[in-house]
């Protein structure tokens, strides 16, 4: 038996996958959820082969709740929004239905899954590059066995670690699989500037520029942190700035 799971907050739309799915005698339905919260849970509990999987739902997106599997399921995206599409084809999704979808294409679809019959491999490595329609407010991430969501509005600065970017907040330092250009890019540049190419700075955590040697600054923050700031760093410091 195929172990699948429907994650989706539309109650009408789960019960269309199912009334579906009922025709296809190797799938077993094991949960139908409707958060991401609770969609991750059934996932680690029952580790399902498939999963049909909604983008905008209730606590986190479809896409945020991938990235915190570290090995997802086959994953067939149902949605109402086609402007993710490319973004779900990236993750190498299986297939990506919009609603509402006929019973013909969603036995397309799972042609597709049948034919392969595998789980999807590197997911989570590429659904840490995406990012949704529009500015981000929060970043979701995992700390130890909870799941963190940071609003951008508790973030004092962004370091950069290998592959990962450390997220300094008020309530400590939390690890993020992301890049310092996509967080340059997501962040809002009227909040947010990029003074080195390991640092972002929250432009109003900044207390002062020192001079540090010649031609170099460094950054002062309200922590008592220093930042260093490089050569094309401060030219962008001075235009938020003002000065």
């Amino acid at each position: 038996m195929i172990k699948t799971i429907i994650i989706d907050d539309e109650p009408l739309a789960t019960e269309i996958v199912l009334e579906y799915l009922s025709e296809f005698e190797q799938i077993q339905v094991l949960a139908v959820c409707h958060d991401g919260f609770a969609g991750l849970k059934a996932i680690k509990e029952y580790d399902p082969d498939l999963i049909f999987l909604d983008v905008q739902m209730p606590k986190i997106t479809g896409f945020e709740m991938l990235e915190l599997l570290e090995n997802p399921p086959a994953v067939i995206f149902t949605t109402a929004y086609d402007e993710y599409a490319m973004k779900a084809f990236d993750t190498h999704a299986i297939d990506y239905l919009l609603k509402p979808f006929s019973k013909d294409r969603f036995e397309k679809a799972m042609e597709k899954y049948l034919k392969t019959g595998e789980r999807v491999v590197g997911v989570g490595q590429d659904v840490s590059k995406l990012e949704l329609k529009g500015p981000s407010e929060r970043i979701v991430l995992k700390d130890r066995n909870d799941i963190k969501i940071i609003p951008y509005t508790e973030i004092i600065y962004l370091e950069a670690n290998d592959d990962y970017v450390n997220i300094h907040t008020v309530d400590g330092k939390f690890l993020k699989n992301k890049t310092m250009k996509f967080f340059e890019n997501d962040l809002d540049a009227k909040l947010f500037v990029r003074v080195h190419r390991s640092y972002i700075v929250k432009i109003t955590e900044i207390t002062k520029i020192e001079s540090y040697e010649k031609d170099s600054y460094i950054v002062k923050l309200r922590s008592g942190e220093s930042i260093p700031v490089s050569k094309s760093g401060y030219p962008k410091l001075k235009k938020v700035l003002g000065v």
